[in-house]
């Protein structure tokens, strides 16, 4: 029997689960001597609902974008330009400071061939970096911890940490898993508690035991334990003196710099917000989610900045697909399918406006045409900044883009 099989049919397992609460979720890593030497971080933010991306990145001079949009354009006056062509929603305007650092990069058109346009698919595609017609069961993130730590001996149960309840997809992987945690307080509480010191403590006793998975069962509870005392110690070093906005989005991001800034041994952070499914009344869903994004970002950049961690962190916001071009009659848009990411990092390539932006000419039934692959930003990301191999991960060669230096 598989692990993962054993895992979910124990009965121990089940009755760890009365113990312990959705966010303690626990893998192993690759180890300590690596991360040291390469203290690289990846933050994810996800757009959860499918951003309309021609509402945040718009072609404020396209006739067809206002002609397609009657009532759901922003009219070009309130616009933040960026190009001849191209302009922030104006809620954006700390992601317009970030741009004119030249710690932008804006990436149109972004998507895969044969998009889907179910919420649930379609994520499971971004969160695998599979083709279309793939069904995996391992997210990149989590065959980025597989490929570094092969050995099952290699066991830092805090390599990659998604600040939420339970853990995406894009974390798990065949062998390895993220850590799951929203309060690091709340985590180092829980893993106090006598039950699950004890069920912990059994680590040693059954180091030996004749059944492996029970074995297993027991370390990576031990490991989850151990990294939980870690976390909160290393949340006490650093308290950040800016001021979060309240939202809970914001304070996710606290939460990330507060870890980045403490030193943390973690090479990838995961988070996200939402809901963007902007069927009706678009508008003023939009602006105070891009607005929540914006002022989180910004004080989440600044933080970074100011403690000397910036050049170290590349920041990656997407989602799972953009809206089509038109407005529906309900004052929304419906799912679509290519759309916009941004990487933030001091070291760009190409700061500004990464490629072309989206020819709404030449649409695909009404839907803007891919002319970026997500997997190639994926690539650039594992070479050239957390110094893995991307054909490994992503079971596929990838050219990757001019991104990063």
């Amino acid at each position: 029997m598989k692990r993962r099989k054993f895992l979910q049919q124990s009965a121990l397992a089940s009755v760890g689960t009365m113990w312990i609460p959705q966010f303690l979720k626990a893998f192993e890593v690759q180890n300590l001597e690596n991360i040291i030497s390469k203290p690289k971080i990846l933050v994810i933010i996800q757009w959860s609902g499918g951003n309309d991306s021609l509402n945040t990145i718009i072609p404020y001079r396209n006739d067809i974008y206002y002609r397609e949009r009657p009532r759901l354009a922003i009219p070009a006056a309130q616009v933040i330009p960026l190009t001849d062509e191209l302009g922030l929603h104006p809620a954006l305007s700390g992601l317009k400071r970030i741009f004119d650092a030249g710690h932008l990069n804006i990436l149109n058109n972004v998507g895969y061939p044969n998009p889907d346009r179910s919420h649930f698919r379609a994520m499971d595609i971004w969160h695998t970096a599979a083709n279309a017609d793939q069904y995996l069961t391992s997210g990149w993130v989590g065959r980025y911890l597989d490929s570094h730590c092969p050995s099952s001996d290699c066991t830092i149960a805090h390599q990659a940490i998604e600040v939420d309840d339970t853990l995406s997809l894009a974390m798990k992987g065949e062998n390895i898993k993220g850590l799951a945690l929203k309060n690091p307080q709340k985590l180092y509480q829980v893993t106090q508690a006598k039950n699950i010191q004890h069920l912990a403590n059994q680590k040693l006793a059954l180091a030996d035991h004749h059944h492996d998975h029970v074995a297993y069962l027991y370390k990576t509870l031990a490991e989850t334990v151990s990294s939980a005392s870690y976390i909160y110690e290393k949340n006490q070093v650093y308290q950040s003196k800016f001021t979060y906005p309240a939202s809970p989005f914001a304070q996710q991001l606290k939460t990330i710099a507060q870890l980045i800034n403490a030193g943390l041994e973690t090479n990838i952070y995961y988070t996200s917000m939402g809901s963007f499914d902007t069927h009706v009344r678009q508008k003023p869903q939009q602006e105070r989610l891009l607005k929540m994004y914006d002022e989180a970002l910004s004080v989440f950049v600044q933080d970074l900045q100011a403690n000397q961690r910036l050049q170290d962190v590349v920041i990656m916001t997407f989602s799972e697909f953009g809206r089509r071009v038109a407005q529906n009659a309900s004052e929304g848009t419906d799912h679509g399918t290519a759309g916009n990411v941004f990487i933030i990092h001091p070291n760009l390539k190409k700061a500004g406006v990464f490629n072309e932006a989206p020819n709404l000419q030449d649409l695909d039934e009404g839907d803007l045409k891919f002319t970026l692959d997500f997997r190639d930003i994926y690539a650039t990301l594992l070479d050239k900044h957390l110094q893995a191999d991307s054909r490994l991960i992503l079971n596929q060669t990838f050219q990757g883009l001019d991104l990063i230096k």
